[in-house]
């Protein structure tokens, strides 16, 4: 009986042991890279540095934020080699840094090609198959078209290379297996919305450019919080015991119910003005990145306005900071 019974357990580690094996050595759902090369116009290069660098901001994660400027702008002589880290000690579950995504061919992307970093934006699978975090928002730019897409990778092969080796990601488990079943592959060709359909238009800016990210609420596992579209009350962490909040960005009164297109338009071009570039006591800064947006076109802020008064407005008054004992800005 005993000789059974050590045999059956001994079948049933052989078939756990099997299961988590074969669970470890799943790839996340991948197709091969697209073999294309961009060619790279004036026109795309435009664009693509446009959206890089207004849009989807690609450089407010990918280099090193100046903390002590409003709105953590790039520090000079950073520009994509390479953003902040977060391990154990900040509470994240294992070790990442934000990649250097400049053209270094030992420590950024000079050696990937276009269709690998095509891949790797919209559907988040490195160029060896391994998934990236989706901290790199690329179940939002998975909806990114086609022409953007070849356009901002044209233009980030013109910024300088930067060496600087970044550790790859080590994620804890169960995030380590988690993030295999995110990735899903782009399999259709992707336009970009009229933009005569200022609707459209603008919800494809709002899409690419992370908005829902950062001012759709969460739960504790990081999921949007249902009918909280946009609602805003996300907490970001500045220093010890002081937090920024995420506006509400709905058209309901305790959002951008009040304001006009024009006055929506100037909260953006207002940080244009070089005295926006100012020093700030780090716990009123913000993780809007007020600099970078502030290089859109009042056509296509004023796009983003005209989708935003389209979305179910919540009812959500958000203070900005807390901060202890020190009364805060009047406007973030």
């Amino acid at each position: 009986m005993k000789k059974v019974l050590w045999a059956a357990l001994a079948v049933l580690l052989v078939g756990v042991l099997g299961a988590v094996g074969f669970v470890l050595g799943l790839r996340p759902r991948v197709r091969p890279a697209p073999s294309l090369k961009v060619v790279a116009t004036p026109e795309k290069l435009a664009r693509g540095r446009y959206l890089a660098e207004n849009v989807s901001i690609c450089f407010h994660c990918h280099s090193q934020a100046d903390m002590s400027l409003f709105g953590t702008p790039p520090k000079p002589g950073s520009l994509g080699g390479g953003g902040m880290c977060m391990g154990p000690e900040t509470g994240f579950p294992g070790t990442m840094c934000a990649s250097n995504i400049t053209p270094d061919s030992e420590t950024g992307l000079g050696q990937w090609t276009d269709g690998e970093l095509i891949r790797a934006i919209r559907e988040g699978v490195s160029r060896d198959g391994r998934p990236l975090m989706p901290i790199m928002p690329y179940g939002l730019y998975k909806q990114m078209s086609d022409e953007d897409v070849e356009a901002i990778v044209a233009y980030l092969r013109t910024i300088p290379a930067i060496r600087n080796p970044i550790a790859q990601t080590r994620l804890d488990f169960p995030l380590s297996l988690i993030i295999r079943f995110m990735p899903e592959p782009v399999e259709q060709a992707i336009a970009t919305p009229a933009r005569s359909d200022t609707v459209a238009y603008g919800k494809y800016l709002v899409t690419v450019g992370g908005c829902v990210e950062c001012h759709t609420p969460t739960d504790e596992q990081h999921n949007p919080l249902p009918g909280k579209l946009l609602a805003g009350g996300q907490e970001f962490e500045l220093e010890k015991d002081a937090v920024v909040h995420s506006a509400n960005i709905t058209p309901h009164a305790t959002g951008i119910g009040g304001l006009s297109r024009e006055v929506f338009i100037g909260l953006f071009k207002r940080h244009a003005q070089p005295e926006a570039r100012r020093e700030v006591d780090p716990r009123f800064n913000t993780v809007m990145a007020w600099l970078s947006y502030a290089g859109m076109t009042d056509e296509d802020v004023g796009a983003i306005y005209d989708y935003l008064k389209t979305v179910p407005p919540v009812d959500n008054a958000v203070m900005a900071w807390t901060a202890p004992k020190v009364a805060a800005p009047a406007s973030p």
